[in-house]
């Protein structure tokens, strides 16, 4: 086929630029399709991963309602151990950690409630540190609960850590401590906190005085 003095150029000028990149065009190319069916995989790897574990969850729950607490310890390190990664792995401790308790069996809650602090995202930490610390106050370690309440909660707990720092001070004789941090419990609460009348209680209780709820404009 005869071409064009013009299309003759923009042959020779293609043949020269693919002579110099095209080898590197070549490879990047495969690296981006490579990444991609990568990518691709592994979003289906999580989803087969999320559908499992929520599987596992199911008979955990099922095991803790029927209050089998070694069928729930089982199923628990089952799916820490093959999905440790997901949030059905932070469930299932929590959830364990339940049915330990309730069976009486403080040894494997504690387990559990560990499991969440040392491999949890935030929230979850924050909830099993609270657990944790009413798991210690029932074991009258109450110095343990109180630099477990100490330490770092996201701030929408706050009241509820106050709460528990009341319950560990009760047992400590720590009247005024426990007046005052109930008080902040309540405080940080508010008036339609579902807890809040429970905190009342308590604190009328040990002779405090509950703070008036503020008046509706």
């Amino acid at each position: 086929m005869a071409y064009d003095l013009e299309e003759q150029e923009q042959i020779a000028t293609f043949k020269a630029f693919w002579s110099k990149y095209g080898n590197l065009l070549t490879w990047v190319l495969i690296l981006a399709l490579g990444s991609f069916a990568a990518y691709n995989y592994w979003k289906k790897h999580q989803r087969d991963q999320s559908v499992e574990a929520s599987m596992l969850y199911d008979g955990l729950t099922d095991a803790v309602g029927a209050n089998d607490n070694t069928k729930a310890q089982r199923i628990a390190a089952d799916i820490q151990s093959k999905f440790k990664r997901t949030t059905y792995a932070q469930m299932s401790a929590l959830a364990a950690a339940k049915a330990a308790f309730e069976a009486g069996d403080l040894k494997a809650a504690r387990a559990q409630l560990q499991w969440v602090i040392d491999n949890g995202n935030d929230e979850y930490k924050s909830v099993a540190q609270l657990r944790m610390a009413g798991v210690l106050l029932d074991e009258k370690n109450y110095d343990g609960a109180m630099k477990l309440l100490s330490g770092e909660f996201l701030p929408q707990f706050s009241a509820e850590v106050a709460d528990r720092k009341g319950d560990v001070l009760v047992e400590q004789n720590k009247i005024t401590e426990a007046r005052a941090a109930y008080v902040a419990a309540l405080a940080a609460m508010g008036p339609k906190h579902p807890g809040s009348q429970l905190v009342r209680i308590k604190l009328e209780a040990i002779g405090g005085t509950a703070p008036e709820a503020p008046k509706a404009a």
